[in-house]
């Protein structure tokens, strides 16, 4: 296993194109978290993805390009939209869903008529992408369900045994995965919350509106959308969120934790900066300030695997707004949690 520390090492990427061309599966780092990477065009690396993170092969993956032009190949058609939406938001966390061509196997798309894409804003996964020949199918690096990784350390852990080469090139810059938009109905939708946010994307698509779906528990679901119908993102210990006034989060989350040292278990405790040194027992990680909503989706994924570190039983979490950068980590959050929140 071949790790990279400069991206500009040639000979790593090299290696790394071979090994995809070859059927294999390499990590590597983008600008929202690490990604597993297989040749989006051939069924068999799509299912040597799915098993090497134990993810259902219905659970669609995305397709990571390093040219806006490579769309024409596995799209058909484009819209305009998609066109203006590349132009405004690519290379980066953006990834739009259309309608595919036979090009790419149903094995990617898992089992759809639609493809995900996207073109990542990060030096090192435009050189892999371009060296593995232009279409790499990459969900993230990680064991299916649990904290997606931000750093290529997440993705030993996880994936350690099960895959080729880990391209390692430091922690990424956003930290929560892509937005995902559907273009391919009648008005955009959005099927995933992330660091493009719904107001940025209503300057450019007025009609667009967040999909049902996000919030849905519904066994049935056949996800269109990495992330959207099983537990996604959640440590070893089970996770709550807590909503309500600060005061009253703070009030619940300390009986919850004292409740749980005196039976002997050891609470976990998510809040921000402002609020840490409210807690008296316990596991308390703050995620950042609730000012910087960036740095809070940047930190989140790393907290929720510190837990697991520490070998906490439970995690109690401080819930979030859904405006803005918000939308997304309570997202995850909520995903985490497998759809368990508390009002008080």
């Amino acid at each position: 296993m071949r790790l990279l520390h400069n991206e500009k090492d040639e000979e790593a990427f090299e290696k790394a194109g071979k090994i995809i061309k070859n059927g294999g599966l390499v990590a590597f780092p983008t600008e929202t978290v690490y990604g597993l990477g297989g040749d989006a065009l051939r069924p068999e690396s799509s299912l040597k993805i799915y098993a090497a993170k134990g993810r259902p092969s219905d659970n669609p993956l995305i397709v990571h390009i390093a040219d806006p032009e490579a769309l024409s190949l596995i799209a058909d058609p484009v819209p305009e939209e998609a066109w203006m939406l590349a132009e405004a938001f690519w290379p980066g966390p953006l990834t739009m869903i259309l309608k595919k061509t036979d090009k790419v196997p149903p094995e990617t798309t898992g089992g759809l008529d639609t493809v995900a894409i996207r073109e990542p804003d990060h030096p090192t996964a435009l050189s892999f992408i371009r060296h593995a020949g232009g279409y790499i199918a990459a969900p993230s690096a990680n064991l299916s369900g649990s904290p997606s990784p931000t750093e290529a350390l997440h993705v030993i852990r996880d994936l350690s045994g099960r895959i080729d080469m880990i391209l390692d090139d430091g922690k990424c810059r956003v930290g929560l995965e892509s937005t995902i938009v559907d273009l391919s109905t009648e008005r955009p939708v959005i099927l995933r919350p992330g660091r493009i946010t719904l107001e940025e994307l209503k300057k450019l698509l007025p009609g667009v509106s967040l999909d049902p779906g996000l919030k849905s528990e519904d066994p049935d679901l056949r996800p269109k959308a990495p992330g959207m119908k099983y537990r996604h993102y959640a440590p070893k210990a089970e996770l709550l969120i807590i909503r309500g006034s600060e005061q009253r989060v703070v009030e619940r989350i300390n009986a919850l934790a004292e409740k749980d040292v005196r039976e002997g278990r050891l609470p976990g405790i998510l809040c921000v900066e402002e609020t840490k040194n409210a807690y008296p027992s316990g596991v308390v990680l703050p995620v950042g300030s609730r000012q910087k909503g960036e740095e809070v989706a940047n930190r989140l994924f790393g907290v929720l695997r510190e837990f697991d570190e520490r070998g906490v039983d439970r995690i109690y979490s401080e819930g979030f707004s859904e405006e803005g950068i918000y939308l997304a980590v309570s997202n995850r959050l909520l995903k985490a949690a497998g759809h368990k929140e508390l009002w008080v």
